[in-house]
Protein backbone atom coordinates (compact mmCIF):
# COMPACT_ATOMS: atom_id res chain seq x y z
CA UNK A 1 0.00 0.00 0.00
CA UNK A 2 3.16 2.09 0.70
CA UNK A 3 3.11 2.75 -3.28
CA UNK A 4 -0.15 4.74 -2.83
CA UNK A 5 1.13 7.24 -0.63
CA UNK A 6 0.28 10.67 -1.95
CA UNK A 7 -1.40 9.90 -5.00
CA UNK A 8 -4.74 11.47 -6.10
CA UNK A 9 -7.73 9.10 -5.41
CA UNK A 10 -11.08 9.25 -6.51
CA UNK A 11 -13.24 6.91 -4.68
CA UNK A 12 -17.04 6.25 -7.13
CA UNK A 13 -19.60 5.83 -4.13
CA UNK A 14 -20.67 6.67 -1.10
CA UNK A 15 -21.81 3.41 0.73
CA UNK A 16 -20.33 2.08 3.52
CA UNK A 17 -17.40 0.76 0.95
CA UNK A 18 -16.91 4.53 -0.11
CA UNK A 19 -16.60 4.99 3.28
CA UNK A 20 -14.13 1.89 4.21
CA UNK A 21 -11.62 3.36 0.89
CA UNK A 22 -11.12 6.51 2.35
CA UNK A 23 -10.27 5.41 5.85
CA UNK A 24 -7.92 3.24 4.04
CA UNK A 25 -6.18 6.01 1.85
CA UNK A 26 -6.22 8.51 4.70
CA UNK A 27 -4.09 6.05 6.11
CA UNK A 28 -1.85 6.82 3.70
CA UNK A 29 -2.16 10.33 3.30
CA UNK A 30 -3.98 10.33 -0.31
CA UNK A 31 -5.46 13.38 -1.50
CA UNK A 32 -8.75 11.87 -2.06
CA UNK A 33 -11.86 12.76 -3.66
CA UNK A 34 -15.16 11.32 -4.04
CA UNK A 35 -18.01 11.22 -6.06
CA UNK A 36 -21.27 9.64 -6.26
CA UNK A 37 -24.17 9.93 -8.95
CA UNK A 38 -27.02 10.57 -6.10
CA UNK A 39 -27.97 13.96 -5.76
CA UNK A 40 -27.02 15.54 -2.50
CA UNK A 41 -30.39 15.78 -1.17
CA UNK A 42 -30.57 11.91 -1.25
CA UNK A 43 -27.07 11.65 0.23
CA UNK A 44 -27.65 14.56 3.42
CA UNK A 45 -26.17 11.38 6.19
CA UNK A 46 -23.30 10.85 4.04
CA UNK A 47 -22.26 14.39 3.74
CA UNK A 48 -22.29 15.51 7.34
CA UNK A 49 -20.00 11.90 7.78
CA UNK A 50 -17.87 13.19 5.23
CA UNK A 51 -17.15 16.43 6.71
CA UNK A 52 -16.35 15.46 10.54
CA UNK A 53 -13.03 13.32 8.52
CA UNK A 54 -10.18 15.39 8.73
CA UNK A 55 -8.65 16.21 6.65
CA UNK A 56 -12.21 15.90 4.32
CA UNK A 57 -12.28 14.80 0.76
CA UNK A 58 -13.66 17.05 -2.00
CA UNK A 59 -17.15 15.98 -3.52
CA UNK A 60 -19.03 15.71 -6.57
CA UNK A 61 -22.52 15.05 -5.93
CA UNK A 62 -25.32 14.32 -8.23
CA UNK A 63 -22.87 13.85 -11.38
CA UNK A 64 -20.12 12.28 -12.68
CA UNK A 65 -17.59 15.06 -13.97
CA UNK A 66 -15.16 13.85 -16.58
CA UNK A 67 -12.37 15.93 -14.87
CA UNK A 68 -12.35 14.05 -11.68
CA UNK A 69 -11.20 11.09 -13.45
CA UNK A 70 -8.80 11.93 -15.45
CA UNK A 71 -7.16 13.82 -13.05
CA UNK A 72 -7.13 11.18 -10.65
CA UNK A 73 -3.46 8.88 -10.35
CA UNK A 74 -6.28 5.68 -9.07
CA UNK A 75 -9.76 5.14 -9.16
CA UNK A 76 -11.64 2.83 -7.43
CA UNK A 77 -15.32 1.92 -7.30
CA UNK A 78 -17.53 0.32 -5.13
CA UNK A 79 -19.67 -2.98 -6.67
CA UNK A 80 -23.07 -1.18 -7.14
CA UNK A 81 -21.09 1.27 -9.76
CA UNK A 82 -20.98 -0.50 -13.69
CA UNK A 83 -17.71 -1.03 -14.75
CA UNK A 84 -18.71 -0.09 -18.13
CA UNK A 85 -19.11 3.16 -17.44
CA UNK A 86 -16.84 5.88 -19.70
CA UNK A 87 -16.00 7.68 -17.19
CA UNK A 88 -13.95 4.61 -15.88
CA UNK A 89 -12.04 4.53 -19.62
CA UNK A 90 -10.99 7.60 -19.64
CA UNK A 91 -9.34 7.36 -16.48
CA UNK A 92 -7.64 4.27 -18.09
CA UNK A 93 -6.88 6.57 -21.12
CA UNK A 94 -5.52 8.81 -19.36
CA UNK A 95 -3.04 6.79 -17.13
CA UNK A 96 -4.96 6.27 -13.82
CA UNK A 97 -5.02 3.03 -12.48
CA UNK A 98 -8.92 1.91 -12.17
CA UNK A 99 -9.94 -0.89 -9.66
CA UNK A 100 -12.95 -2.42 -8.58
CA UNK A 101 -13.04 -1.96 -4.43
CA UNK A 102 -12.97 -5.99 -4.37
CA UNK A 103 -10.33 -6.06 -7.44
CA UNK A 104 -8.45 -3.37 -5.84
CA UNK A 105 -8.00 -5.50 -1.76
CA UNK A 106 -7.07 -8.39 -3.60
CA UNK A 107 -4.14 -7.11 -5.79
CA UNK A 108 -3.23 -5.53 -2.45
CA UNK A 109 -3.59 -9.09 -0.57
CA UNK A 110 -1.06 -11.39 0.06
CA UNK A 111 -2.76 -13.97 2.22
CA UNK A 112 -4.78 -17.08 1.00
CA UNK A 113 -8.14 -16.39 -0.23
CA UNK A 114 -10.87 -18.36 0.27
CA UNK A 115 -13.91 -17.03 -1.64
CA UNK A 116 -17.88 -17.80 -1.47
CA UNK A 117 -19.42 -17.42 -4.76
CA UNK A 118 -23.07 -18.34 -6.62
CA UNK A 119 -26.26 -16.17 -5.84
CA UNK A 120 -27.48 -17.07 -2.63
CA UNK A 121 -26.30 -18.10 1.06
CA UNK A 122 -22.71 -16.68 0.78
CA UNK A 123 -22.78 -14.56 3.97
CA UNK A 124 -23.37 -17.40 5.96
CA UNK A 125 -21.50 -19.81 4.00
CA UNK A 126 -18.76 -17.80 4.67
CA UNK A 127 -19.04 -16.65 8.09
CA UNK A 128 -19.47 -20.46 8.88
CA UNK A 129 -16.09 -21.27 7.55
CA UNK A 130 -14.35 -18.54 9.45
CA UNK A 131 -16.23 -19.40 12.71
CA UNK A 132 -14.85 -22.75 12.43
CA UNK A 133 -11.62 -21.67 11.50
CA UNK A 134 -11.01 -19.41 14.36
CA UNK A 135 -12.38 -22.07 16.23
CA UNK A 136 -9.25 -24.55 15.03
CA UNK A 137 -6.59 -21.35 16.16
CA UNK A 138 -6.06 -19.75 12.83
CA UNK A 139 -5.92 -16.22 12.10
CA UNK A 140 -9.01 -14.83 9.89
CA UNK A 141 -10.36 -12.29 8.06
CA UNK A 142 -13.91 -12.61 7.15
CA UNK A 143 -15.87 -10.39 5.11
CA UNK A 144 -16.42 -9.18 1.05
CA UNK A 145 -19.79 -7.63 2.14
CA UNK A 146 -20.79 -4.37 2.35
CA UNK A 147 -21.09 -4.24 6.34
CA UNK A 148 -17.17 -6.14 6.33
CA UNK A 149 -15.61 -4.83 2.76
CA UNK A 150 -12.88 -6.83 1.78
CA UNK A 151 -10.19 -3.72 1.80
CA UNK A 152 -11.07 -3.39 5.38
CA UNK A 153 -8.52 -6.50 5.60
CA UNK A 154 -5.93 -4.01 4.42
CA UNK A 155 -5.73 -1.48 7.34
CA UNK A 156 -6.07 -4.51 9.72
CA UNK A 157 -3.11 -3.84 12.29
CA UNK A 158 -2.17 -7.32 12.75
CA UNK A 159 -2.46 -8.60 8.96
CA UNK A 160 0.81 -9.94 8.42
CA UNK A 161 -0.61 -12.54 11.14
CA UNK A 162 -3.77 -13.05 9.35
CA UNK A 163 -3.86 -16.97 8.16
CA UNK A 164 -6.38 -17.05 5.69
CA UNK A 165 -9.08 -14.08 4.09
CA UNK A 166 -12.76 -15.88 4.14
CA UNK A 167 -14.75 -13.49 1.42
CA UNK A 168 -17.62 -13.52 -0.17
CA UNK A 169 -17.86 -12.71 -4.08
CA UNK A 170 -20.90 -11.98 -6.42
CA UNK A 171 -21.38 -11.88 -9.46
CA UNK A 172 -21.13 -7.78 -9.81
CA UNK A 173 -17.52 -7.85 -7.73
CA UNK A 174 -16.30 -10.44 -10.31
CA UNK A 175 -17.29 -8.38 -13.60
CA UNK A 176 -14.81 -6.55 -13.56
CA UNK A 177 -11.75 -9.26 -12.12
CA UNK A 178 -9.85 -11.50 -14.68
CA UNK A 179 -7.07 -12.70 -12.42
CA UNK A 180 -9.17 -13.57 -9.30
CA UNK A 181 -7.36 -17.08 -7.89
CA UNK A 182 -8.57 -18.04 -4.16
CA UNK A 183 -7.01 -21.64 -3.18
CA UNK A 184 -10.81 -22.75 -2.28
CA UNK A 185 -14.08 -21.79 -3.99
CA UNK A 186 -17.18 -22.57 -2.75
CA UNK A 187 -20.78 -22.74 -5.06
CA UNK A 188 -23.55 -23.89 -3.30
CA UNK A 189 -26.06 -22.40 -6.20
CA UNK A 190 -26.15 -20.34 -9.27
CA UNK A 191 -29.61 -18.24 -10.24
CA UNK A 192 -30.56 -17.31 -13.67
CA UNK A 193 -30.83 -13.65 -13.01
CA UNK A 194 -31.39 -10.37 -15.86
CA UNK A 195 -30.14 -6.93 -13.48
CA UNK A 196 -30.83 -4.20 -15.61
CA UNK A 197 -27.73 -2.18 -16.01
CA UNK A 198 -25.61 -4.82 -15.27
CA UNK A 199 -26.16 -7.95 -17.51
CA UNK A 200 -28.77 -8.09 -20.05
CA UNK A 201 -29.09 -11.64 -20.13
CA UNK A 202 -28.79 -14.86 -17.93
CA UNK A 203 -26.31 -16.10 -19.67
CA UNK A 204 -24.23 -12.92 -18.63
CA UNK A 205 -24.72 -13.44 -15.31
CA UNK A 206 -23.77 -17.12 -15.29
CA UNK A 207 -20.64 -16.14 -17.10
CA UNK A 208 -19.83 -13.97 -14.42
CA UNK A 209 -20.76 -15.96 -11.40
CA UNK A 210 -18.14 -19.35 -12.78
CA UNK A 211 -15.47 -16.60 -13.88
CA UNK A 212 -13.33 -18.35 -11.05
CA UNK A 213 -13.74 -21.16 -12.61
CA UNK A 214 -11.08 -20.27 -15.63
CA UNK A 215 -8.29 -19.72 -12.76
CA UNK A 216 -8.16 -22.68 -10.41
CA UNK A 217 -5.79 -25.65 -10.91
CA UNK A 218 -5.17 -28.84 -9.25
CA UNK A 219 -3.86 -27.49 -5.95
CA UNK A 220 -7.30 -25.30 -5.80
CA UNK A 221 -10.37 -26.64 -4.32
CA UNK A 222 -13.54 -26.30 -5.83
CA UNK A 223 -16.69 -27.32 -3.21
CA UNK A 224 -20.12 -27.22 -4.98
CA UNK A 225 -23.80 -28.34 -4.27
CA UNK A 226 -24.75 -31.82 -5.74
CA UNK A 227 -28.09 -31.45 -5.25
CA UNK A 228 -28.06 -28.45 -7.55
CA UNK A 229 -25.26 -27.96 -9.74
CA UNK A 230 -24.59 -31.44 -10.55
CA UNK A 231 -25.22 -31.62 -14.26
CA UNK A 232 -23.15 -28.03 -14.83
CA UNK A 233 -20.34 -29.50 -17.27
CA UNK A 234 -17.90 -26.33 -16.28
CA UNK A 235 -17.99 -27.43 -12.19
CA UNK A 236 -17.63 -31.40 -12.96
CA UNK A 237 -14.40 -30.06 -15.53
CA UNK A 238 -12.72 -28.12 -13.18
CA UNK A 239 -9.02 -28.38 -13.12
CA UNK A 240 -9.54 -28.17 -9.18
CA UNK A 241 -9.91 -30.74 -6.82
CA UNK A 242 -13.56 -31.05 -6.62
CA UNK A 243 -15.71 -31.99 -3.36
CA UNK A 244 -19.60 -32.18 -3.59
CA UNK A 245 -22.10 -32.49 -0.34
CA UNK A 246 -25.89 -33.26 -0.64
CA UNK A 247 -28.66 -33.18 2.32
CA UNK A 248 -29.08 -36.55 0.66
CA UNK A 249 -27.52 -39.29 1.09
CA UNK A 250 -24.65 -40.76 -1.35
CA UNK A 251 -25.32 -43.71 -0.57
CA UNK A 252 -28.98 -44.43 -1.26
CA UNK A 253 -28.33 -41.69 -4.52
CA UNK A 254 -25.41 -44.88 -5.41
CA UNK A 255 -23.05 -42.03 -5.89
CA UNK A 256 -20.23 -42.48 -2.75
CA UNK A 257 -17.63 -44.72 -5.10
CA UNK A 258 -17.80 -41.41 -7.57
CA UNK A 259 -17.41 -38.77 -5.35
CA UNK A 260 -15.64 -37.34 -2.27
CA UNK A 261 -17.84 -35.05 -0.04
CA UNK A 262 -20.22 -34.60 2.75
CA UNK A 263 -23.66 -35.72 2.39
CA UNK A 264 -26.48 -36.48 5.58
CA UNK A 265 -26.85 -40.09 6.33
CA UNK A 266 -28.55 -41.57 8.96
CA UNK A 267 -28.79 -38.60 11.34
CA UNK A 268 -25.42 -37.70 11.05
CA UNK A 269 -23.09 -35.60 8.52
CA UNK A 270 -20.58 -37.89 6.74
CA UNK A 271 -17.22 -36.48 5.01
CA UNK A 272 -14.91 -38.82 3.33
CA UNK A 273 -12.19 -35.97 1.92
CA UNK A 274 -8.74 -36.75 3.35
CA UNK A 275 -10.49 -39.71 5.74
CA UNK A 276 -13.66 -40.65 7.35
CA UNK A 277 -15.69 -38.32 9.63
CA UNK A 278 -19.23 -37.81 11.36
CA UNK A 279 -20.80 -35.07 12.80
CA UNK A 280 -24.11 -34.93 15.34
CA UNK A 281 -26.42 -32.36 14.75
CA UNK A 282 -28.85 -33.08 17.48
CA UNK A 283 -28.09 -29.69 19.28
CA UNK A 284 -27.40 -27.32 16.21
CA UNK A 285 -28.16 -23.38 16.42
CA UNK A 286 -29.61 -22.66 13.22
CA UNK A 287 -32.63 -23.16 11.72
CA UNK A 288 -33.86 -23.78 8.09
CA UNK A 289 -33.47 -26.09 5.18
CA UNK A 290 -30.95 -23.18 3.54
CA UNK A 291 -28.91 -22.92 6.31
CA UNK A 292 -28.31 -26.71 7.01
CA UNK A 293 -27.49 -26.99 2.98
CA UNK A 294 -25.39 -23.89 4.22
CA UNK A 295 -23.41 -25.55 6.89
CA UNK A 296 -22.69 -28.57 4.70
CA UNK A 297 -20.79 -26.22 2.31
CA UNK A 298 -18.83 -24.99 5.17
CA UNK A 299 -18.40 -28.46 6.42
CA UNK A 300 -16.56 -29.94 3.22
CA UNK A 301 -14.79 -26.34 2.92
CA UNK A 302 -13.47 -27.06 6.48
CA UNK A 303 -12.77 -30.61 5.53
CA UNK A 304 -10.83 -29.65 2.18
CA UNK A 305 -8.74 -27.73 4.54
CA UNK A 306 -8.00 -30.27 7.38
CA UNK A 307 -9.84 -28.61 10.12
CA UNK A 308 -9.93 -31.18 13.06
CA UNK A 309 -13.08 -32.40 13.37
CA UNK A 310 -13.65 -31.08 16.99
CA UNK A 311 -13.72 -27.63 15.78
CA UNK A 312 -16.11 -28.81 12.96
CA UNK A 313 -18.39 -30.16 15.43
CA UNK A 314 -18.08 -27.30 17.95
CA UNK A 315 -19.08 -24.99 14.93
CA UNK A 316 -22.06 -27.01 13.89
CA UNK A 317 -23.40 -26.77 17.47
CA UNK A 318 -22.39 -23.25 18.25
CA UNK A 319 -22.45 -21.18 15.28
CA UNK A 320 -25.69 -18.83 15.84
CA UNK A 321 -25.82 -17.46 12.10
CA UNK A 322 -24.81 -14.06 10.97
CA UNK A 323 -26.41 -11.40 12.41
CA UNK A 324 -29.78 -10.42 11.80
CA UNK A 325 -30.69 -13.44 9.75
CA UNK A 326 -32.28 -15.84 11.43
CA UNK A 327 -29.37 -15.28 14.15
CA UNK A 328 -29.98 -17.09 17.12
CA UNK A 329 -29.57 -14.75 20.09
CA UNK A 330 -30.06 -16.42 23.75
CA UNK A 331 -31.91 -19.21 25.18
CA UNK A 332 -34.28 -18.10 28.34
CA UNK A 333 -36.44 -20.43 30.38
CA UNK A 334 -36.42 -22.59 27.73
CA UNK A 335 -37.29 -20.18 25.40
CA UNK A 336 -35.22 -19.83 22.03
CA UNK A 337 -34.62 -15.98 21.05
CA UNK A 338 -33.62 -15.14 17.30
CA UNK A 339 -33.29 -12.18 15.45
CA UNK A 340 -34.31 -11.76 11.61
CA UNK A 341 -34.54 -8.41 11.60
CA UNK A 342 -33.16 -8.17 7.31
CA UNK A 343 -36.46 -9.94 6.63
CA UNK A 344 -38.37 -6.46 5.78
CA UNK A 345 -40.83 -7.68 3.45
CA UNK A 346 -44.05 -10.51 4.22
CA UNK A 347 -42.40 -12.79 1.21
CA UNK A 348 -39.40 -13.18 3.55
CA UNK A 349 -41.40 -13.32 6.47
CA UNK A 350 -43.49 -16.46 5.25
CA UNK A 351 -39.81 -17.42 4.08
CA UNK A 352 -38.70 -17.35 7.43
CA UNK A 353 -41.47 -19.01 9.47
CA UNK A 354 -41.85 -21.87 7.13
CA UNK A 355 -38.59 -22.59 8.34
CA UNK A 356 -38.98 -22.63 11.83
CA UNK A 357 -40.88 -25.22 14.10
CA UNK A 358 -43.98 -23.80 16.15
CA UNK A 359 -45.04 -22.85 18.51
CA UNK A 360 -43.46 -19.50 17.72
CA UNK A 361 -44.42 -15.79 19.25
CA UNK A 362 -43.91 -13.35 16.06
CA UNK A 363 -42.61 -9.83 16.74
CA UNK A 364 -43.84 -8.02 13.41
CA UNK A 365 -44.27 -5.15 12.04
CA UNK A 366 -42.23 -1.22 11.15
CA UNK A 367 -43.08 1.10 8.23
CA UNK A 368 -45.91 1.93 6.89
CA UNK A 369 -45.27 1.49 3.09
CA UNK A 370 -48.82 0.05 1.76
CA UNK A 371 -47.45 -3.49 1.49
CA UNK A 372 -49.91 -6.28 0.65
CA UNK A 373 -50.41 -8.44 3.42
CA UNK A 374 -53.24 -10.64 1.66
CA UNK A 375 -52.19 -13.88 1.45
CA UNK A 376 -49.97 -14.24 4.23
CA UNK A 377 -52.68 -15.47 6.65
CA UNK A 378 -52.17 -19.41 6.39
CA UNK A 379 -48.60 -19.56 7.32
CA UNK A 380 -49.20 -17.39 10.31
CA UNK A 381 -52.44 -19.66 11.20
CA UNK A 382 -49.90 -22.93 11.00
CA UNK A 383 -46.95 -21.23 12.58
CA UNK A 384 -47.73 -18.67 14.94
CA UNK A 385 -49.04 -19.33 18.40
CA UNK A 386 -49.16 -15.50 19.34
CA UNK A 387 -48.22 -12.38 16.92
CA UNK A 388 -47.18 -9.05 18.58
CA UNK A 389 -47.77 -6.22 15.81
CA UNK A 390 -45.59 -2.73 16.49
CA UNK A 391 -44.84 -0.09 14.22
CA UNK A 392 -46.79 2.49 11.68
CA UNK A 393 -47.91 -0.58 9.92
CA UNK A 394 -49.91 -2.32 12.60
CA UNK A 395 -53.48 -1.45 12.16
CA UNK A 396 -53.20 -2.68 8.59
CA UNK A 397 -51.40 -5.76 9.49
CA UNK A 398 -53.75 -6.36 12.14
CA UNK A 399 -56.94 -5.73 9.95
CA UNK A 400 -55.60 -8.26 7.22
CA UNK A 401 -53.80 -11.11 9.12
CA UNK A 402 -54.43 -10.54 13.02
CA UNK A 403 -57.66 -12.86 12.88
CA UNK A 404 -54.74 -15.87 12.01
CA UNK A 405 -53.79 -16.18 15.34
CA UNK A 406 -54.04 -15.18 18.93
CA UNK A 407 -52.42 -11.08 17.89
CA UNK A 408 -51.67 -8.17 20.35
CA UNK A 409 -50.90 -4.74 19.02
CA UNK A 410 -48.14 -2.43 21.55
CA UNK A 411 -46.93 1.10 21.42
CA UNK A 412 -43.60 0.84 21.34
CA UNK A 413 -40.73 -1.72 20.42
CA UNK A 414 -39.42 -2.53 23.79
CA UNK A 415 -42.82 -3.07 24.78
CA UNK A 416 -43.45 -5.65 22.37
CA UNK A 417 -40.42 -7.70 23.54
CA UNK A 418 -41.42 -7.47 27.20
CA UNK A 419 -45.26 -8.75 25.86
CA UNK A 420 -43.50 -11.53 24.07
CA UNK A 421 -41.28 -12.61 26.98
CA UNK A 422 -44.88 -12.47 29.29
CA UNK A 423 -46.98 -14.65 27.10
CA UNK A 424 -43.96 -17.65 25.78
CA UNK A 425 -43.98 -20.81 27.66
CA UNK A 426 -41.09 -23.16 27.44
CA UNK A 427 -40.80 -25.01 24.13
CA UNK A 428 -41.54 -21.67 22.50
CA UNK A 429 -39.50 -19.55 19.87
CA UNK A 430 -39.96 -16.10 20.33
CA UNK A 431 -38.48 -13.92 16.65
CA UNK A 432 -38.02 -10.51 15.56
CA UNK A 433 -38.93 -10.65 11.76
CA UNK A 434 -40.63 -7.49 11.06
CA UNK A 435 -42.08 -8.27 7.57
CA UNK A 436 -41.98 -4.29 7.11
CA UNK A 437 -38.70 -1.83 6.94
CA UNK A 438 -37.88 -0.74 10.18
CA UNK A 439 -36.89 3.21 9.11
CA UNK A 440 -40.31 4.22 11.15
CA UNK A 441 -38.21 4.94 14.19
CA UNK A 442 -34.97 3.14 13.54
CA UNK A 443 -32.29 4.37 11.06
CA UNK A 444 -32.11 0.58 9.73
CA UNK A 445 -32.73 -3.04 10.08
CA UNK A 446 -28.83 -3.64 11.43
CA UNK A 447 -30.19 -0.94 14.42
CA UNK A 448 -33.52 -2.67 14.99
CA UNK A 449 -31.95 -6.06 15.40
CA UNK A 450 -29.12 -4.95 17.72
CA UNK A 451 -31.80 -2.85 20.15
CA UNK A 452 -33.81 -6.17 19.71
CA UNK A 453 -30.79 -7.75 21.48
CA UNK A 454 -30.06 -5.64 23.75
CA UNK A 455 -33.45 -6.05 25.19
CA UNK A 456 -33.37 -9.55 25.40
CA UNK A 457 -30.23 -9.56 27.32
CA UNK A 458 -31.75 -7.23 29.77
CA UNK A 459 -34.89 -9.52 30.64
Amino acid sequence: MEKYRGKKVLIVGLGKTGFALINLFNQHECQIKVTDIKPIFDLNKQVKRLKKINPTPAMTLGEHKDEDFIEADVVVYSSSVDPGMPQLQKAREHGAEVFGEFAFAYANCDKPVIAVCGSKGRSTITHMIGFALKLDKKNVFVGGTNSEPFCNFLMLPNKDEIDYVVVEVSPFQLQSMDNFQPILAVYPNIEERVIEGRFKTAGEYIENSLKVLKNLNPESFLIVNFDKLSSNSMLRNSQAQTFWYSRKSFVKMGVLAEIQGTHFHEKRIHSNIHYHSEFRVINMRIVGQNNRENLLAAITACKALKVSDASIQTCIEKFPGIPHRMEFVIEKNGVKFYNDAKSETMEELSETLSNLKPPIILIAGGRDTEQNYEGFADIIKEKVRLMVLVGECKENMNRLIGDATQTFLVGSFDESILLAYQKSRTGDTVILCPGNEATDIFRDYEEKGSYFKKLIFQL
